[in-house]
């Protein structure tokens, strides 16, 4: 700290009284300062300044969230985000127009920005051909959707004599036409998770047994096959053999069924042939099973012996009896059915008969067109196969 020495005016007697000027010098400081609490008060009004800048910054953080959030809100509710056009690829079996209905309702309320899309695609996967869907925005106006279909796998007639496809979920798919296929009856409509648990197990063993008999050259000679008991499954012949029924039991389809049409075959020439109903080979086709060949009610009385002999399993021919008879001794009927079977089975006798009839009827008016073809000259005889499932 620096003095300051203040001289006081020189007088008459200016020699004389230099001396004592100087003698007497005054030396002046300069004051302290404000008391302490001053200087406290001072120093946190500094402390409360650093911390402005952080709670402005939060504050604008929350009003800017605030603005961006309803801005947001606005923008996805307005005009500019409604949908108007939807791009479906992939489908070639279900309804393009079907597709896009679900989608424009699926975002009618929320607009292109704010779709839920795993919702649509819930909704979408319940159309009949619609497998898998995946739904993407196009911003701003439009949605994509991508279609993995299903693939129909059988023909099942309904309890209404219906056809329709299946897949090997079980799932119902579509009108469908058995000209060319095997068709699967037994189908449980019931829409319970059970039974579509049973229809799908019905499914794979007819796709497994169906592949069996179209690689042994066999499937040809079968028109549908009876599911509704898998331990009794059976499988009606076409053709001229459109009346006759195969049991086959519960497994072994192939070889059984090979068998069955070998025996059918080689009886065609002895006496028990055009009165053949139904051969049954549940029992198995080893040594020592009995195989039984059902005759119609009206044929000639037979001895036990009546069939060919044949390597494999005995073969013993009987009278199909009418069903109420059907229990007595010496009959060869089909093979019981489960007492929760027995209703369906009651209800599929009548079908089955005008299917054989109808069957039969149809053969023969293509019989005739052939024979008609043939008779007219320079007529190129050609031989069709019809297409089979694979």
């Amino acid at each position: 700290m620096r003095e300051q020495v203040i001289t006081p005016r020189a007088g008459r007697g200016a020699n004389g009284g230099g001396g004592k000027a100087r003698a007497g010098e005054m030396v002046q400081r300069p004051a302290k300062r404000g008391p302490a609490s001053s200087r406290a008060k001072a120093g946190g009004w500094r402390k409360v300044l650093v911390y402005l800048p952080l709670a402005g910054k939060i504050a604008l953080a929350v009003v800017a969230g605030v603005l961006l959030f309803a801005g947001y809100r606005a923008a996805a509710s307005a005009a500019f985000f409604r949908a108007r056009h939807v791009d479906v690829s992939g489908s070639s079996r279900a309804s393009s127009e079907d597709i896009k209905a679900v989608v424009l309702d699926g975002v009618a309320q929320t607009g292109v920005w704010r779709a839920d899309l795993d919702r649509i695609s819930r909704e979408l996967r319940k159309l009949p051909w619609v497998r898998e869907a995946v739904v993407s925005r196009v911003l701003p106006d439009g949605m994509r959707v991508r279609i993995t279909e299903r693939t129909p796998r059988a023909v099942v007639r309904t309890g209404a004599g219906k056809f329709v496809w299946v897949d090997e979920d079980a799932v119902t798919l579509g009108a469908a036409s058995p000209a060319d296929h095997i068709f699967m009856r037994g189908w449980d409509e019931e829409a319970t998770e059970g039974a579509r648990a049973q229809n799908s197990e019905r499914v794979v063993k007819f796709l497994e047994m169906t592949r069996d008999w179209e690689t042994k050259g066999i499937g040809r000679r079968v028109s549908e096959v009876n599911l509704y008991d898998p331990d009794d499954v059976r499988a009606q012949l076409t053709g001229d053999d459109a009346q006759i029924e195969i049991h086959l039991g519960r497994e072994d389809f192939g070889n059984r069924l090979k068998f069955a049409l070998e025996e059918l075959d080689r009886q065609r020439s002895t006496p028990i042939g055009p009165f053949i109903l139904h051969i049954n080979v549940a029992q198995g086709i080893q040594k020592g099973n009995r195989v039984t060949i059902g005759l119609s009610p009206d044929a000639p009385n037979f001895s036990a012996g009546g069939a060919s002999e044949s390597v494999g399993p005995e073969v013993e021919s009987a009278k199909v009896e009418r069903p109420k008879a059907a229990g007595r001794a010496g009959v060869a009927a089909a093979a019981k059915p489960r007492p929760e079977a027995r209703k369906a089975k009651e209800k599929e006798t009548a079908a089955r008969k005008d299917d054989a009839r109808d069957r039969k009827k149809k053969e023969q008016e293509k019989k005739a067109q052939k024979d008609k073809k043939d008779k007219e000259p320079g007529a190129a005889r050609t031989e069709s196969r019809p297409r089979r499932a694979t």
